[in-house]
């Protein structure tokens, strides 16, 4: 049977058809390194990842580096590939993934960990770094994840720490010169990367000792040239960063089926539990006017009627009002709507929502994260019930009926009282809706109360902190769910054993390699998936492998043990970390960025266009 006839029998074939629109197809003649870019999940949420649309335009401008994209088969078509022996192919020319020069994967979420090891395994490439042979491919890693890679650094040959436009494409030039000169072999080619490519992190150039009690004794370098942290990439001018004129246009539905035009990296927030809030650090902004270009470019090259304007927060971005007036000079013509998904309560007007036609829908979303203000000067959120409810008027006196409230469970110093605040605050917002002289009369308020559990992250202020038990979490999510007694309030909460497995993997270090390795043996997929994870297949690979879940997720981290994820400078400095950990117990609040420097250390990254206030502009 051959590929083709395969996609006859699975569910939706245009997930593995290829033959998009702008995707690009090169003579393997004139090619001197071939990429194979891994989203480790479904199509539909790769082909609408931004990233992944970036890093695929700028290594194929390269006219000797031929990327193509890979995506997780669905379970239908993983089991028709198992009956017929067919291998993991690349998209654009259906090449097995284990006769291409560089494998890569984009690391968005831990939970996506068994899905790249089944990628391996679909695409018959050992698992382990040390266990492929010379021919086989350099897999490397990139993305948030790769922050504290330690969990999964067996697996791969090295990681891309910060942003890979740049550094991907020196990355493969040294690749393609040492293969011209005849210097290389895998060995050589990494540590020359190592020593001479900035951001790039080789983990079995590095020991790691443990001390008797679990924790890291010691990272050690194997070779004296080689940096003993390895520090971010960052692009210091935004303006000038690789961003594509074209995208794949897919076939099929996509999560995000529209033109995502990156406004700007990093955050002047500073909330602390917000790892991409640190890690992007610092702000460096694009002009409304590249914008716009971009915009122009994207929408000529694709026929999406719709634009969405991304970044952390975008209502932090300085020309904001420029930016939409540009693009509502075209936009509004062609029918092309806006929309902006990150919104802030402090931040939200009429203006604003009248301005971008993308927000007329009947609902908004926001976020205050805690239910007491207590809570969010603990966590440094830096806005006030007061600010909600003027955002939520704004919505009510536009017609809007319905308002999605984020909020975490499970945050340092939380109390009881703290959750039942959710309670209180969502009933206030009903009741704020029937007060409103101007709202739609016709129709009744929808409140939805969206809770997440709390992770403690890398690279965050509440890097050190436990997490709630599994039991604690239930037993609080049925205490809220108590406290909900009106029918226009809507409670949906996140699945507490999925919580605590990601933050075993988000706090991890190279021993649960082991325990990734026997979910992969046992079929583990799509965790991310609520209809595939097993929270208790997953202690039971745990309990089989040695390792205690409660080390990694339910212990306190001590504030002077090294940390997995010590081996990398993220550009924001540890002492910051804890100053801030300090002052959330103290329930003192920080200022962004913008109102007063707190010194995090990221202005030694910056560059021309960084909104960090140390950085000479």
């Amino acid at each position: 049977m051959n590929y083709s006839t395969i996609m006859k029998s699975v569910e939706k074939p245009g997930r593995y058809s290829g033959g998009e629109y702008n995707q690009f197809i090169k003579d393997k003649e004139k090619i001197k390194a071939r990429w194979a870019f891994c989203f480790p999940d479904s199509y539909e949420i790769g082909m609408s990842n931004l990233g992944m649309r970036i890093l695929y335009g700028a290594l194929n401008a390269q006219d000797d580096i031929w990327c193509e994209r890979v995506f997780t088969p669905w379970v239908d078509m993983q089991e028709q590939m198992k009956k017929y022996g067919f291998p993991l192919t690349a998209h654009e020319s259906k090449d097995p993934l284990k006769v291409f020069d560089i494998v890569g994967f984009t690391l968005q979420y831990e939970m996506s960990y068994t899905n790249v090891l089944n990628m391996l395994k679909l695409s018959d490439i050992p698992l382990r770094a040390s266990e492929r042979s010379e021919d086989a491919p350099i897999v490397i890693g990139g993305g948030p994840c790769a922050y504290n890679a330690e969990p999964i650094a067996d697996f791969f040959d090295c990681f891309s720490i910060g942003e890979g436009e740049e550094m991907l494409v020196e990355f493969t030039n040294l690749y393609i010169k040492m293969k011209e000169e005849g210097t290389y072999t895998k060995k050589d080619f990494l540590h020359c990367a190592a020593k001479t490519i900035p951001g790039l992190y080789v983990p079995s150039f590095y020991d790691v000792e443990y001390k008797e009690d679990g924790t890291i004794k010691a990272y050690t370098p194997v070779y004296d040239d080689i940096p003993t942290k390895i520090t971010k990439r960052i692009i210091g001018d935004m303006d000038k960063a690789f961003f594509p004129k074209d995208v794949v246009v897919p076939y099929i539905e996509t999560v995000h089926d529209r033109i995502m035009l990156e406004v700007y990296r990093g955050c002047i927030r500073g909330c602390r539990f917000c790892q991409a809030g640190m890690i992007y650090r610092p702000v460096r902004e694009k002009t409304a006017e590249v914008l716009n270009e971009q915009a122009r470019c994207l929408y000529e090259s694709t026929g999406y009627e719709e634009i969405s304007l991304t970044s952390l927060s975008i209502s932090d971005y300085t020309e904001l009002e420029s930016l939409t007036t540009k693009l509502l000079d075209w936009t509004d013509e062609n029918m092309v709507s806006l929309s902006l998904p990150s919104l802030r309560v402090d931040s939200f007007s009429k203006e604003l929502m009248d301005r971008v036609s993308g927000v007329r829908s009947s609902s908004l979303t926001f976020a205050p994260e805690a239910g007491t203000q207590r809570l969010r000067d603990v966590i440094n959120k830096n806005v006030k019930e007061e600010d909600l409810f003027r955002a939520v008027n704004v919505a009510f006196e536009a017609g809007k009926n319905q308002v999605k409230l984020y909020f975490m469970m499970g945050l340092p110093t939380e109390t009881y009282e703290d959750i039942e605040g959710i309670a209180v605050l969502a009933k206030k917002v009903v009741e704020a809706y029937y007060k409103n002289p101007k709202r739609n009369k016709g129709r009744s308020p929808q409140v939805t109360v969206s809770v997440s559990c709390f992770i403690p992250k890398p690279f965050t202020p509440f890097q050190w902190e436990a997490q709630d038990t599994k039991e604690v979490f239930e037993e609080k999510q049925r205490f809220l769910a108590e406290k909900i007694t009106d029918k226009k309030i809507k409670f949906a909460h996140h699945d507490s054993g999925t919580s605590r497995i990601e933050a075993v993997l988000a706090r991890g270090d190279r021993k649960l390699s082991k325990a990734l390795e026997l979910a992969c043996e046992e079929g583990f997929m799509f965790d991310s998936w609520d209809e595939f994870f097993d929270y208790d297949k997953w202690i039971s690979v745990f309990d089989r492998c040695g390792i205690d879940p409660a080390f990694y997720a339910n212990r306190k981290y001590s504030v002077d043990e090294i940390l997995p994820w010590d081996i990398i400078d993220c550009g924001v400095e540890k002492e910051f970390f804890k100053r801030e950990c300090v002052k959330a117990y103290a329930e003192f609040t920080t200022p962004n960025c913008r109102e007063k420097c707190s010194g995090c250390g990221a202005n030694k990254l910056g560059g021309e266009r960084s909104c960090c206030p140390m950085i000479k502009k």
